[in-house]
């Protein structure tokens, strides 16, 4: 929710997202936030609300985030959560009454999902769907979701397709697929309203141990999704370590013993002390490793050497 609601400054509908949250309000969004999964056995979801479960729910750093296990745990807070931004913040038409913010960004969605629907890029493989959907008038909200779960990286290790995402339905499996595969989908994301990162802190679960790569790495699943992140918390008392992704990432460590690796060598990066007591790490390299503000870490890790933080001298 944080990161949907956050504003996003100089973008065309989005430098201002209070009239979206406050449009939610009026119009009574609710989250439900619901034990189990989506079995139809949970009472709860008669509450009227805009159910999530908790198997649907992944951690960053949890078992279910890094082994990207779709049949049992796929994520699909990102989705639940644009549905309750979309039907009462951004807003819906072809309905009564229209009880958005957005009527313009709306109309956009309307026309990009009727071209996506048409030229077969989405809902591909499934007319009782569509059929379903289609008297709900649902059609721009699950439409806009596959387009938000393939733009932040969600269906990227799903190995049931190797172009496809939301189990074969949508066209383009990756960032760079929406924008070959379904232009008019790109532009929803182009300096609209949803950020190119994923603007909330996460906290690293404290059951994981290890190099936390931000940075995309093809043989570890997790990084399809986590190559969005910004800011990172290590949390618990294992010693766990970050890779950074030139996001300017602010990265905050845990109680043990924590190392941020860098892409260069040493002598291609700043390290300053701040005032509040945290420090940045800049890559004089453009377009690499960018301006990198840490907090409780003990190393900083290059290419030839590490620098303890505290000394900001070679490591023993």
């Amino acid at each position: 929710m944080t990161h949907y609601l956050t504003n996003y400054p100089d973008s065309e509908y989005g430098s201002d997202k209070s009239t979206v949250a406050n449009k939610m309000a009026d119009n009574g969004a609710i989250l439900l936030l619901l034990n189990g999964q989506d079995d139809g056995t949970n009472p709860a979801t008669n509450l009227g609300g805009q159910p999530l479960y908790q198997n649907e729910i992944q951690v960053e750093g949890g078992s279910w985030y890094i082994n990207q296990t779709y049949d049992s745990h796929r994520d699909a807070s990102f989705e639940e959560i644009l549905h309750l931004v979309h039907d009462y913040g951004i807003g819906v038409d072809q309905n009564p009454e229209f009880i958005g913010a957005l009527a313009d960004y709306q109309a956009e969605i309307r026309s990009a999902q009727i071209v996506a629907l048409n030229d077969k890029l989405w809902g591909i493989g499934s007319p009782d769907w569509i059929a379903e959907l289609t008297p709900e008038n649902s059609l721009t909200q699950e439409y806009l979701a596959s387009v938000i779960d393939a733009y932040y990286g969600l269906w990227g290790a799903w190995s049931g397709s190797e172009t496809h995402s939301m189990w074969g339905g949508y066209v383009a499996k990756t960032r760079a697929e929406i924008t070959n595969e379904d232009p008019q989908g790109s532009k929803l994301m182009d300096n609209k309203f949803f950020h190119p990162y994923l603007t909330y802190n996460a906290r690293i679960d404290a059951s994981f141990e290890g190099d936390f790569s931000l940075k995309f790495n093809s043989s570890l699943g997790y990084t399809h999704h986590a190559q969005y992140l910004k800011d990172v918390t290590l949390t618990g008392d294992n010693n766990s370590n970050v890779i950074v992704n030139g996001f300017d990432n602010f990265i905050t460590g845990n109680t043990a013993n924590n190392i941020v690796f860098f892409s260069g060598g040493s002598s291609e990066y700043t390290i300053e002390k701040q005032a509040d007591g945290s420090t940045l790490i800049s890559d004089m390299v453009d377009n690499r490793d960018g301006v990198n503000r840490v907090v409780a870490i003990e190393e900083a890790s290059f290419s030839d050497t590490k620098i303890c933080i505290k000394t900001e001298k070679n490591c023993v």
